[in-house]
């Protein structure tokens, strides 16, 4: 048993021993977990005794300290370490600046044509699809009564005025007294309002359509007896689409009419309709909290129909924010902050309030410009004012983004103390440059 422990302890000495020697910044990371252990004899094998052992350690309050060892007697310093890491640009991004809704197309006026009086259709006189204009006639009920009553309002009506002019004449020659002259002109004047309701009975056998449009459907044929307010067809105004949609309530502010929207129909997905706002409700719906608009598009084509569904866009100014990778966003006990290099090449630690965040990318608010360089990995033993190496570049060119020509191998530094030893009293690196 005490041999195995014996083993097992040389071997563990062994593998720390190693871990100093090849692994850069270990002496440092050992002393802050509490372990002093002595430097490898691979700095005496090469003549590169170190005189600074120590590497920069937080200290209280986040600041940084030094812990040093003595010089050995005709050595050098040994370089500070600095730690690598991978940065990403920080971009501008605009949000809000773009609102997309359904809509239901419908005509810009549509009604339904029926008929005025009771009576049985005896024609039809356009077919589904024709374009008719207002007052054109579009079906005939029977009016075979209706024109006598009409005919015989004419003659009576002409029979009167012809008696009233014969009494003006006989009324002249004093022929004919004023009571006779009343009477005639009250016979005209009744015979004249017959005749009136007489040609409008007769117009209410007509059906015609009151405003321009297309025909649709008729709901009825000829041969149907029919009551008053049947209805037969529709007609449509097509020359312009209202585009019925609703919008959240935070754009209630941004949306007037004569705004201009694009519109795209479900069933024409390769052609895009240019219109305006209309109308705007005049309240917001409680149970959605939204805003009905209307939206006017014009179709002069024909292209489009009543019914039809539309995707309408909206342009707005929207709101421009600093977008960061996902993986540069840090928490603190204060909230989110991100690691920006300086252009002394070090970090600073800029707190940032997320506005908006997806797989992409996160919009933040802060302290932060167009080309910036946050860190996105390498995150994890940083401290504010930390000077470091960007990946891909030396100290000098970090902050800037301007990659310096690649070594062998980037990603690994040299064993401190490896290199050819400095000479006696030769200046020590300064701190924070990168092993060479």
């Amino acid at each position: 048993m005490l041999k195995q422990l014996l083993v097992s302890l040389v071997v563990l000495i062994v593998a720390a021993a190693g871990y100093v020697y090849f692994v850069p910044g270990a002496d440092v990371t050992l002393r802050n977990m509490g372990l002093n252990l002595p430097l490898p004899t691979a700095y005496a094998a090469t003549g590169a005794t170190p005189a600074d052992a120590g590497a920069a350690t937080p200290g209280k309050g986040g600041a940084a300290h030094t812990a040093s060892a003595p010089a050995a007697a005709g050595g050098g310093r040994r370089p500070a370490q600095v730690q690598t890491v991978i940065t990403g640009p920080v971009t501008m991004a605009t949000i809000n600046d773009k609102l997309t809704a359904i809509g239901e197309g419908t005509a810009a006026q549509s009604v339904n044509v029926t008929t005025q009086a009771i009576g049985t259709l005896v024609s039809l006189d356009v077919k589904p699809g024709d374009v008719v204009k207002a007052g054109q006639t579009i079906g005939q009920l029977d009016a075979d009564a209706e024109q006598i009553a009409y005919d015989q309002a004419q003659l009576t009506a002409k029979d009167t005025a012809d008696a009233l002019a014969r009494t003006q004449t006989l009324a002249k020659t004093n022929a004919a007294t004023a009571v006779q002259l009343s009477t005639a002109q009250l016979a005209a004047s009744t015979a004249n309002l017959q005749l009136r309701s007489a040609k409008l009975a007769l117009d209410k056998r007509s059906i015609v359509t009151p405003i321009d449009g297309t025909v649709g459907l008729f709901q009825i044929t000829t041969g149907n007896a029919v009551g008053a307010q049947t209805v037969v067809t529709t007609v449509d105004d097509t020359s312009n689409i209202l585009v019925n949609f609703w919008v959240p309530e935070r754009y209630v502010p941004v949306i007037h009419t004569g705004m201009p929207v694009t519109a795209r129909a479900t069933a024409l997905p390769a052609e895009t309709f240019a219109g305006t706002v209309s109308a705007v409700d005049s309240r917001i719906d409680p149970a959605s909290r939204t805003l009905q608009v209307q939206a006017k598009i014009p179709n002069s084509k024909g292209t489009i129909t009543a019914g039809m569904s539309f995707e309408v866009t909206m342009g707005f100014p929207g709101e421009r924010f600093p977008a960061v990778d996902p993986l540069a966003i840090q928490w603190g006990a204060k909230g989110p902050y991100v690691w920006r290099l300086t252009a002394d090449s070090k970090v600073s630690q800029d707190p940032v309030q997320i506005i908006q965040r997806d797989s992409d990318g996160v919009l933040v608010k802060g302290d932060l410009k167009p080309g910036d360089q946050v860190v996105t990995q390498g995150v994890l033993d940083l401290t504010a004012g930390a000077a470091v190496r960007r990946l891909g570049g030396d100290t000098a060119d970090a902050a800037t983004g301007n990659r310096a020509p690649a070594r062998p191998d980037s990603a690994k530094e040299s064993t401190p103390g490896a290199s050819a030893p400095a000479k006696p009293g030769a200046p020590a690196p300064a701190a924070g440059a990168a092993a060479s």
